[in-house]
Parts: structure tokens; C-alpha cells; sequence
């Protein structure tokens, strides 16, 4: 997989990578060639005691030198940028890919997963392929390079090579091949630390309030030592490997010492030969300890390379269509045609036979028990599922028959759990539209009962955003995600629990401002609130995936159980009954818990 992942991705470096290799042939030739120099220097002019000598071939050795200092430098500030590009490539293409994923593929992995991925892997391939530009490629050319001048020096002492390598690859082989599937937990284990502690950060609140803190210390610390075992066993064998390593290199040199001294006293062999060949034996070892070197990233590399391969394969469930839709004659109507859904390898599907239709200038709430299936309904909506079953069409048209950029116009979804991105208040407005003026933008606040506190917060439309907003608080971040909406004018308008953290008369003034704003669009409102979807055009109520009831607030009252049943768990069965009054619509019931007393329904209200 590895090898699959280099050769799609640095095949725009082919002329970069050219230049590697030929620089980094030039500079290990130059290097193979100086024992054969120094050997030289020792029989033709030490020896001899000839300094004209000496110094002409010295000169030629500084020459070498010149010459293997610059190919060096040059193929390693060549390998070093193009590993970084790949490094930027792999990144961007992860990237690129976890955009197009669904809410199911992004589940599939996990956040934490996918950020690892992103970085740690790609670093660790990025780190595999800048060794091989300024080490793996040298080691071959090497290796083989100093056996053929080791024979030039001495034939009969080059056997000792036929023992010495297979010894050293061998001991270095078994301990990579214990190694390797270390690699892979050991990914795995930093997957399950960022998890554990992504979960705290984000969850410390919950974790103060019910006094986990002992329990979750306990939790990061069981992960945290898994981690640090796996990494104390790669570290032990890495530890091991290079002592073993250095042992056999200097039980070589001992050999070729006992054997070349023999050859030398028999006048078969001359002292610059054999201080030559042990120059090369150390090459020739020392290029087996940088493949050894790179054995070690590899492994690490292959798994981190499969994981990023994984990501790449994998496809989305929401596919773009091929030719895609992108004029629609009718505006704003939304209908689900026995729509169901399932999750992968679910046995039953969480929605089924659902039909619904919304049109423009309605109001449609959406009610039904925890579990009941309603955030997914409207997930399906903007395609953040596919359905497994029937079609959810927009003015008419499949929604996956629709351009993507045309459905995401058209439909603004306000999830139950709004996310705000670090930057400013008026930068996450113009989220939902990149040119709208700042008149704009303060009137969808007021709208969204949001304009006092901005203008309170320091520097207004400028006031800093933290990355979810988690400086301001639920009910503020709820107002500023509907705001964003407001600013994107679309068609549809999905509100999925989108006023749960507001209080009640904050809910009320904000819903009879919509009603004023959406007038024209459809509104698609889910709630756990009777009160929020009381004066909907149309109810639609949801039990375990099915629709039960449609109809207004007075119509399911009187024939279905399971709304009659809901509305009771909030309201009195006088509030539940009575006309509902303008006066009554911004304050909560006076019972605790109870429902809110809305406003008679009107035409367009949110």
C-alpha cells in the first residue's frame, strides 16, 4: 500500500526525483572513490616517501571531496522539498476527501481517527520518503559500489563479505519483523489517547458535574500506559537493533584485520589495499546500517500508508450526480415519497414509509419521542444521508439528482447542536453568504433576537468567535447559528430542535419574528417543545420511524393518541384545549416544565 500511495502521489516529481537519484549517484561514486585514492597516497607516496606524489593525488581527493560535499548538499535539499509536497499533497487530498464524506463515513472513522490520520500518518510518511531521497538511494549504490572495489583491492579477503552480510541482514530482519505489527497498535493506541482526550476537552463540563474527574483520570491513564507500552517494546527492539548492528561491524573489521595481516606478511597484499578495504567493508556495513535504518521507518510507514490509503478508497454514500440539475421550476416545496432509511448492517431501518409534503409559506413541525427517527428526517433534507428507499425531492427534483451547490442554496439546515468557528461574529454570519453588507447581518440578529447581545460584546460585528463557540453560550450560539441562516435567504428553512436552550420568551418573540422573515419560504421545524410547533400549519408526528399523525394541533388532539399523549406530558389538558392568546404567547406556563401558551396560528409561522 505504501508503495501504491508514493506512486500516485509522487508522480508529479518525477523531474525533482531525476535529479535525487543522478545527484546522489555522483556523490556516492565520489565517495566510493576515496579509500582508492587514500590507498594510493599510502603505497605510491608514503611508503615510498615521494611528497609530489602525496600531494597530487591529495589534491585530487580534496577535489572528490568538493564534489561529493555539493552532490550531497544539492540531492538533499531536493529530496527535502519534494517530500514536503508530498507531505502537503497527502494532507490536501485527505482533506478534500473528508469533505465529500456523509455524516456516515465521518462516523465510520471517528473524528479523532481522522485527525491522526491527517497528521500523524502523513508525517510519518513524509519522514519515510525524505530518508529514502537522502539515505535509502545512497545505500544500494554503496552497498554494491564497495563490493566491486573491495574485490579490486583483495578477491580472496572479499569472501568474508558472503558471511558478514547475510549475518547482519538476517539479525536486522528478524528483529523488523517482530517490530512491524507494533507499528500498528501503536497507531491504534494513539488513535484511542487523542479519542480520550478529545472526549474530556470537549466534555469537562459534564465531567465536573457529575465528579468523573477520578474516573476519567483513570481512563486517560490506562490508554496513556497502553500507548507507552507499545512504544517501550518498539523502543526496546530499535534499542537492540543498532548494538547488534555494531557488533557485527567491528567482529568484520577484526576479521579482516586477522585474515589481511596474514596476506600482508605473504606479499600477496599491500598495506594501502587493505587500510582501503576495511574503508570499504565499513562502507558496505554502513550502507546496510542506513537500509536497516529505513527497515525500521517502514513498517510504521506501510501501516500509517494503509490508513491513509483507507480514507482515500473509501467513497461517500452521498454521490454527486452525474449530470446534475441545476435550474428547478418550482421554489421552496419539499416532499418525502416513501422514504426510509438505514443504517449500515442496521436490521431494521430507523424511518420507514414516511410521506410528507411541505410547500412555501407553511410552517411544518415535526414532534415524536426520543428515538423517534426526527433529526434524521431532516438530515436527509440537505443530503446528509441518502435515502436507502423512496426520494426526498426539492421544488420537484431528487434531491441526488439535484447540483450540490444549488441544493445547499436552496436548503439552510440549523442542527440541534450549532457549531460557530473560531473568527468573529460577522465572519460565521457570512458563512451562510460571503457578500452580505452588515445591515444585513444586523438585521438577521434582530430577527434572531440576537442584536443585543452583539452589541454588547466588544467590537460588535467584529467580537472574536471561539472555535465552536464556546465563549458564548448555549442559547447565544443557538441564536447566532439561526441568524446565519437568516443571512443565507434560501427556499427552505430546517430548524432541527434549534430553540431547545432558549427560554420561553425569548422562543416566542423569536418565532413570531420569523413568522414576519419566512413568510414566503418553507419552515420545517423539529422541537421536543408542544409549544414551539403548536401553531405549525402541519404537524407531523413520528413513533419509531413511522409517521402516525398529520394534521394541525386541534385535529391530532382530537385523533391521535400518541400527539395527545406528548402535548399532556407538557401541558394541562385546559392549556392543551384553549384558544391560544397573544398575551399568553411570551411567558412560560406557570407550572414548572410546562409548555408555553403561543400565539393563534397564522399563516407562515415559525
Amino acid at each position: 500500500m505504501l508503495l501504491k500511495l508514493l506512486r500516485t502521489h509522487l508522480r508529479p516529481y518525477k523531474r525533482d526525483i531525476t535529479y535525487v537519484v543522478v545527484l546522489t549517484f555522483v556523490g556516492t561514486l565520489a565517495t566510493l572513490y576515496l579509500p582508492t585514492l587514500n590507498a594510493d597516497i599510502i603505497d605510491h607516496g608514503v611508503v615510498t616517501g615521494d611528497t609530489g606524489t602525496i600531494l597530487r593525488i591529495g589534491a585530487a581527493m580534496l577535489g572528490v571531496t568538493l564534489v561529493q560535499i555539493a552532490c550531497s548538499i544539492a540531492a538533499v535539499y531536493r529530496g527535502a522539498r519534494t517530500a514536503s509536497a508530498l507531505g502537503r499533497d497527502l494532507r490536501a487530498a485527505i482533506f478534500a476527501r473528508v469533505q465529500e464524506f456523509s455524516a456516515r463515513e465521518v462516523g465510520q472513522f471517528g473524528a479523532p481517527s481522522l485527525i491522526t490520520r491527517t497528521t500523524n500518518d502523513v508525517q510519518q510518511v513524509q519522514m519515510v520518503v525524505l530518508m529514502t531521497f537522502t539515505v535509502m538511494f545512497m545505500a544500494p549504490i554503496m552497498g554494491v559500489g564497495g563490493v566491486i572495489m573491495a574485490l579490486r583491492q583483495d578477491v580472496p579477503l572479499s569472501g568474508l563479505l558472503l558471511v558478514i552480510v547475510p549475518l547482519l541482514i538476517g539479525a536486522v530482519g528478524l528483529i523488523i519483523v517482530k517490530m512491524r505489527p507494533l507499528f500498528r497498535t501503536l497507531q491504534k493506541r494513539i488513535d484511542a489517547v487523542n479519542r480520550i482526550v478529545r472526549e474530556q476537552i470537549t466534555g469537562i463540563r459534564v465531567i465536573r458535574a457529575f465528579v468523573r474527574d477520578e474516573h476519567e483520570r483513570n481512563r486517560f491513564g490506562v490508554a496513556n500506559a497502553e500507548l507507552t507500552g507499545v512504544s517501550l517494546a518498539v523502543g526496546r527492539l530499535m534499542a537492540f537493533m543498532f548494538p547488534v548492528v555494531m557488533l557485527v561491524v567491528n567482529l568484520s573489521s577484526i576479521g579482516v584485520l586477522w585474515f589481511g595481516a596474514g596476506r600482508i606478511d605473504s606479499g600477496a597484499m599491500q598495506v594501502g589495499a587493505l587500510t582501503a578495504f576495511i574503508a570499504y567493508l565499513t562502507q558496505i556495513l554502513m550502507s546496510v546500517m542506513m537500509a536497516t535504518f529505513m527497515f525500521v521507518m517502514i513498517p510504521r510507514a506501510e501501516v500509517c500508508a494503509d490508513r491513509i490509503q483507507e480514507v482515500l478508497d473509501t467513497s461517500s454514500s452521498v454521490v454527486p450526480p452525474a449530470a446534475p440539475v441545476s435550474t428547478v421550476v418550482e421554489h421552496g416545496t419539499l416532499e418525502l415519497r416513501g422514504v426510509e432509511f438505514r443504517y449500515p448492517g442496521a436490521e431494521e431501518p430507523v424511518l420507514r414509509s414516511i410521506d410528507l409534503v411541505a410547500r412555501p409559506g407553511q410552517t411544518t413541525g415535526i414532534i415524536g419521542g426520543t428515538g423517534s427517527g426526527k433529526s434524521t428526517l431532516v438530515n436527509l433534507i440537505p443530503r446528509l444521508f441518502d435515502v436507502t428507499a423512496g426520494a426526498v425531492l426539492v421544488d420537484g427534483v431528487d434531491v441526488r439528482h439535484l447540483d450540490p451547490d444549488l441544493l445547499s442554496a436552496m436548503v439552510a439546515i440549523v442542527p440541534q447542536r450549532p457549531y460557530l468557528f473560531s473568527g468573529t461574529v460577522a465572519s460565521n454570519l457570512r458563512y451562510g453568504r460571503a457578500d452580505a453588507t452588515d445591515d444585513e447581518l444586523w438585521h438577521a440578529l434582530e430577527v434572531a433576537q440576537a442584536r443585543e447581545f452583539v452589541e454588547q460584546m466588544p467590537g460588535g460585528l467584529e467580537a472574536p468567535i471561539a472555535q465552536g463557540g464556546t465563549n458564548v453560550s448555549g442559547g447565544q450560539r443557538q441564536r447566532l447559528a439561526i441568524a446565519r441562516a437568516l443571512v443565507r435567504r434560501p427556499e427552505i428553512y430546517v430548524f432541527d430542535d434549534a430553540f431547545s436552550a432558549l427560554d420561553y420568551a425569548t422562543d416566542a418573540a423569536l418565532r413570531r419574528a420569523l413568522a414576519r422573515e419566512t413568510a414566503g419560504a418553507t419552515v420545517v421545524i423539529v422541537s421536543q417543545r408542544v409549544a414551539t410547533i403548536r401553531d405549525a400549519d402541519q404537524i407531523v408526528v413520528l413513533d419509531e420511524g413511522t409517521v402516525v399523525g398529520t394534521g394541525t394541533h386541534d385535529e391530532l388532539m382530537a385523533s391521535n393518541e400518541t400527539y395527545r399523549e406528548i402535548v399532556l406530558s407538557q401541558l394541562t389538558a385546559s392549556e392543551a384545549s384553549q384558544p391560544v392568546s397573544p398575551a399568553s404567547a411570551a411567558s412560560p406556563a406557570s407550572r414548572p416544565g410546562a409548555g408555553t401558551v403561543v400565539q393563534p396560528r397564522t399563516k407562515g409561522n415559525a
